[in-house]
């Protein structure tokens, strides 16, 4: 184990004018790791994901932001995906509990940031039950990274004055699921995980009142260079879930209307396929 902070590779001019956090022995550092551009990743987390002795990581941090941690990293999945194996959160939280309890400095990265439905405080609480030291290193969310790779703004003054986010695990039967709330007009609505909700979702916003017509738009791999858009209405919102894989954002509202309009980043990555060619 080591005993002092050693960066990857050596530090540029400007990298070392830079703030500069050590990550001690025995701490776990929770890390946001963005939507995942690696270039989206916030200093402070490329710092932790530098020092970290051992890292646990979930499915949706991307390979791009894997390939650069530490070759000497002892690294351990701890992802969770629909209708596969997936190791179990108390698991996880007893992982980070007896790696910081060794000595190591921990890293437990996540996608996106890991206070949005992201289980962070959970684990959090399990790192404080037993006396551990933690700190929190937030990352974009994927709603505002993917939407704005997307060309999609989540507000605007003549389109949508508010934003929600929530997560796909809706229960029809749920009474805390205010769905008069969700299908409001002027606001954009941004469902995480949600595919496999689909049709539940364009059912229950129909029925509570949002238009049938209303632009919808489903982000696959939203920031990375396998993005994918497909855009349609509500009343086709199941039909298009079809053709979406996980990880996948559904993006509800009339700001969607303006993605084709300020799409950037698919024509940006066109632009360097062609120039490649």
């Amino acid at each position: 184990m080591l005993d002092t902070v050693v960066p990857l590779g050596p530090r540029s001019a400007v990298d070392s004018k830079l703030p500069y956090t050590a990550l001690k022995s025995g701490e776990v550092a929770l890390v946001g790791a963005g939507p995942g551009d690696p270039e989206l990743l916030t200093i402070k987390a490329l710092n932790m994901l530098r020092q970290a002795e051992v890292i646990l990581y979930d499915y949706l941090v991307s390979d791009e932001i894997m390939s650069l941690v530490s070759r000497d990293a002892i690294l351990v999945c701890v992802g969770k995906r629909a209708g596969a194996h997936s190791v179990p959160q108390q698991k996880t939280n007893q992982l980070l509990v007896d790696f910081a309890k060794q000595g190591y400095r921990v890293v437990r990265i996540k996608g996106g940031d890991p206070f949005v439905f992201g289980r962070g405080a959970e684990e959090l609480e399990v790192l404080v039950d037993n006396g551990v030291q933690f700190q929190v290193v937030p990352g974009i969310t994927a709603a505002s990274g993917a939407t704005a790779y997307a060309g999609i703004p989540l507000t605007h003054r003549d389109y949508a004055q508010s934003a929600m986010f929530v997560t796909g695990h809706l229960k029809d039967e749920d009474a805390t699921v205010d769905w008069s709330t969700l299908a409001r007009a002027n606001q954009t609505l941004v469902i995480y995980m949600g595919l496999m909700k689909a049709s539940l979702i364009e059912q229950q916003l129909t029925h509570y009142g949002r238009g049938s017509d209303t632009p919808i738009a489903i982000i696959e791999r939203g920031t990375q260079s396998s993005q994918k858009v497909l855009y349609g209405c509500l009343s086709q919102l199941s039909e298009l879930s079809q053709q979406a894989a996980a990880p996948a954002l559904i993006v509800v509202g009339e700001v969607v209307a303006l993605g084709k309009k300020l799409s950037w980043f698919e024509s940006q990555q066109n632009q360097q396929s062609a120039y490649a060619q």
